[in-house]
């Protein structure tokens, strides 16, 4: 059954990412942000045990219409935007009784098991709750309304509420122990539902990133599994189930499980770099062309897999030569506005540094490329908090100025070549006077790829140095009288030799801490 629904236009607004969360819908509660992990709460235990009673499974013959939906209808009114009259835990006052709608009308016995469950969904957010709900056996509960359930909606608060309770230590070791839990939630994987699809991927995904990683490996081992999430990720065209069944994929190949080399085998003898390749042309396509806010979380993931798939042993050579990859980073380094795809931009920074790492001779196809050193130099200001992707961009630049032969360019070249740092001189040096604090603060000093990052940035600049001086002189040289010429070429002096004195004070600074 097709999964390529639209997005659900409310977003998920899940705390767990890097992408920045956006609000979620009332029938979607989130999981819980790091921040409010401490906040107390008022809410009676007692009513908390009562709601868990109150979702243990009823009798399934006595379904209503709307409950008795299928996994086709209720793919298709997944496509039709959110009613806002529907009731869930972010704007349900708790205390209300449990037999009404906030409008007075009567309720159906699912109706009420759904307002009870994402009230529980919300609750489990909390670590205080969380605890209290599988002290009184939440979890029995919920996989027995797995086992019988019928109902998609029943399916995902289910799945949604045991994927918070999974954020928490405790609770996450009470999921794993339950006995046939797992096997349960993996099977999950083969519905057609793309809501309930994104709440096993989440859920799947934190157990693959905590302390039981190596049980939730092992429980993905089966071909036909990973072969399920191969298929998923390549025919759905809904963001958010997109993005979580990527994030899934992405989960497997940086887990730290014994078993984790054994499912990264079988996916990549499925075609797993095939896959992503196809999926970031897909993506790189519709960045170029009409953009659309939902898909750029979709575009950051896939490049984060392709980029840890870049620094695998054994695996790295597929990614780093494949040609058509080189062409989408470089594209998407000189794309002209890149705010909202800032995290992409540094991502892609580290993978075209890995790339280049295994296959240098790439480097001389960009080396003359002005379009993107200019869209390198604009990355650097998204990356001034990460010391990784700082090294990568200046690693880049190092291997692109050491084929630059200055003395030997037209002054035409030697001109735009300047132009290009003049113009992004604030860049420069805001990142090399990031680099002296850092040196004050002792973090340059903290790991060996420091020294590697120094070095690289010190090459670079001193190749900037470089072109500059041999610009002076080159302009010095120009016969009296040839205004026009003068003109045609025009370049402001003082900030020539603003930029030019930070790289030499920064070369020599270098040399002082040597």
């Amino acid at each position: 059954m097709a999964l390529d629904v639209k997005p659900n236009p409310g977003g998920e607004g899940e705390g767990e990412g890097e992408g920045g969360a956006i609000d979620a819908p009332a029938h979607h509660p989130s999981p819980p942000p790091d921040e409010l992990f401490d906040v107390s709460t008022t809410v009676d235990p007692s009513y908390v045990i009562s709601l868990i009673r109150k979702l243990i499974p009823i009798d399934t013959g006595s379904k209503s219409n709307h409950d008795k939906m299928s996994n086709s209808s209720r793919m298709e009114a997944s496509e039709l935007p959110p009613s806002g009259e529907e009731s869930g835990p972010n704007n349900m006052d708790i205390n209300q009784s449990s037999c009404q709608s906030e409008d007075g009308d009567l309720l159906g016995e699912y109706d009420i098991w759904e307002e009870h469950g994402c009230v529980l969904w919300d609750l489990a957010s909390s670590p205080t709750h969380a605890l209290l709900m599988v002290q009184n056996l939440v979890l029995e509960v919920l996989l027995a309304n797995l086992k019988v359930s019928q109902s998609a909606r029943v399916t995902e608060i289910c799945l949604g509420i045991i994927a918070n309770l999974g954020c928490h230590d405790v609770p996450m070791k009470r999921i794993v122990s339950t006995e046939g839990m797992i096997e349960l939630i993996v099977d999950q994987l083969f519905l057609d539902d793309t809501q309930c699809l994104c709440e096993v991927c989440r859920l799947l995904s934190l157990g693959l990133q905590g302390s039981e990683s190596n049980t939730w490996a092992k429980a993905l081992l089966s071909e036909h599994i990973l072969g399920r999430l191969m298929w998923i990720a390549e025919n759905t065209l809904n963001a958010q189930l997109s993005e979580k069944i990527l994030g899934l994929l992405l989960a497997i190949l940086e887990s730290q499980a014994e078993v984790s080399c054994h499912l990264l085998s079988t996916l990549m003898g499925l075609g797993l770099p095939s896959l992503l390749m196809n999926l970031l042309a897909f993506e790189m396509k519709n960045l170029t062309g009409e953009r659309v806010s939902q898909r750029y979380s979709v575009f950051d993931v896939i490049l984060r897999a392709i980029e840890a798939l870049s620094t695998l042993e054994g695996h790295s050579q597929e990614i780093c030569s494949n040609r058509e990859l080189f062409n989408i980073v470089c594209e998407l380094v000189k794309l002209p506005d890149k705010v909202e795809v800032a995290s992409s931009c540094v991502t892609a920074a580290v993978l075209l540094a890995n790339v280049l790492s295994d296959v240098p001779d790439l480097t001389y196809d960009i080396s003359q490329d002005l379009p993107f050193l200019e869209g390198l130099l604009d990355i650097l200001s998204f990356a001034s908090d990460d010391l990784e992707a700082r090294s990568a961009l200046w690693s880049i630049m190092a291997r692109l100025f050491v084929r630059i032969k200055e003395n030997e360019m037209n002054l035409s070249t030697l001109h735009q070549f300047v132009l290009v740092l003049l113009a992004k001189s604030d860049l420069i040096e805001e990142d090399l006077l990031d680099r002296q604090l850092d040196n004050l603060s002792g973090e340059s000093n903290n790991s060996s790829s420091s020294t590697s990052k120094l070095n690289a940035r010190d090459i670079a600049i001193q190749r900037i140095i470089n072109i500059l001086n041999q610009w002076t002189t080159s302009k010095d040289s120009l016969e009296q009288g040839r205004e026009r010429i003068a003109e045609e070429f025009h370049v402001d002096d003082v900030n020539v030799r603003r930029l030019l004195d930070c790289c030499c004070k920064h070369i020599r600074s270098t040399v002082a801490d040597i």
